[in-house]
């Protein structure tokens, strides 16, 4: 037994943890290790947003556009596609790629190749709308669960290592407790989120992040599961989060959750697979750790889950949280609907249009 926080990372607290020190887990979880040599690392979220079957063949080519971009030199560790519908019902595509290092991001970022593609009028032109969201948190400031340690999906997988099992799980109050930066840091927010144009007249926006923005990817993983685990699954745990994915998806704002995605890994061809995961940005850890604790909403879900999970024993769950600096996210809306990802909570910086 270890602490989540790895060796290196662990100094003197000034902010306790919500357990004693003698507390011990009731059930084995694992986290992912990074090696010494890296302070942060980098996650992109690079989206594809279409309305009408007679745009969907635009959107898989932009989309196959960005992932053939991966293969350049210094593109990301590991990637995965995945599919949504948004609340105004635009069909959503999005690759999540992963780099162990982020200075090996900016490096692919700054490739001509990319940064052209990005950069070229066409987006702006086209019948589909793309954005990238692009956060890179330092080591001591995101944490990582998983009840398995073989197959790390997200962040894990581009990692160098997997600890022995860890203390910090649980309870209440654990998702803070495996971040190194809670030992001195509150990590509460500042600031507001800021648009460099304006959301409503579509175009070009970039949204610059304020500090201790709070991300949590939350996956469902049931590619293994027998066929009595996947119908439990399906037919009484999946509805109950879907519920809860949906509620923070349409009336989350209020709750301090900018957005969230609930949504399903395809392959290249666009064929639906076994695993899900919800994206979820968060005004700060605080209000995402209130929603998790008290909100029925939530509730339902954990609820549902502990009821039943010694019967889906094969169903495999995990999360990754990070809570990011302002200079280490950027945020890129073109041709997107006002109320994509950020977009929606942004303050327009741009000047009125002229009366």
């Amino acid at each position: 037994m270890e602490s989540a926080i790895d060796a290196h990372l662990q100094g003197p607290r000034t902010l306790s943890r919500r357990v004693p020190e003698d507390y011990r887990p009731p059930f084995p979880i694992w986290v992912a290790r990074v090696g010494e040599d890296v302070t942060a690392v980098a996650m992109g979220y690079f989206g594809v947003q279409y309305r009408g079957e007679e745009h969907r063949a635009e959107a898989w080519e932009a989309l196959r556009a960005i992932v053939d971009g991966f293969a350049l030199e210094d593109g990301p560790g590991g990637w995965d596609l995945t599919h949504h519908v948004d609340a105004q019902g635009w069909d959503t595509l999005v690759a999540a790629a992963y780099w162990r290092d982020a200075g090996t991001s900016e490096r692919w970022f700054a490739r001509p190749e990319v940064a052209g593609w990005w950069g070229a009028p066409e987006r702006l032109t086209a019948r589909v709308g793309v954005f990238r969201e692009i956060l890179s948190p330092g080591v001591e400031r995101f944490e990582t669960l998983y009840p398995f340690t073989d197959d790390l999906p997200g962040v894990g997988g581009v990692l160098d290592d997997v600890s022995d099992q860890v203390e910090e799980h649980a309870y209440w109050g654990a998702m803070r407790d495996r971040i190194p930066r809670s030992q001195t840091d509150r990590m509460r927010p500042d600031g507001e989120l800021q648009a460099s144009g304006d959301p409503a007249r579509g175009g070009r926006v970039v949204v610059r992040g304020h500090e201790n923005v709070a991300l949590i990817r939350s996956g469902q993983d049931w590619r293994h599961t027998p066929d009595e685990e996947r119908e439990l699954y399906l037919g009484a745990i999946e509805p109950a989060l879907r519920e809860a994915m949906d509620f923070l998806r349409d009336r989350g704002q209020r709750l301090g959750c900018y957005s969230n995605r609930y949504v399903r890994n395809v392959d290249l061809d666009g064929n639906p697979l076994d695993t899900t995961y919800a994206i979820s940005y968060w005004r700060s850890l605080d209000l995402l750790e209130r929603w998790a604790e008290s909100h029925p909403s939530h509730l339902q879900v954990f609820v549902a889950f502990v009821s039943r999970a010694r019967h889906v024993p094969s169903l495999r769950l995990y999360h990754e949280v990070s809570v990011v600096d302002a200079d280490a996210q950027y945020y890129e809306y073109v041709n997107c609907h006002p109320a994509t990802g950020l977009l929606r909570d942004a303050v327009s910086t741009a000047a009125p249009p002229p009366a």
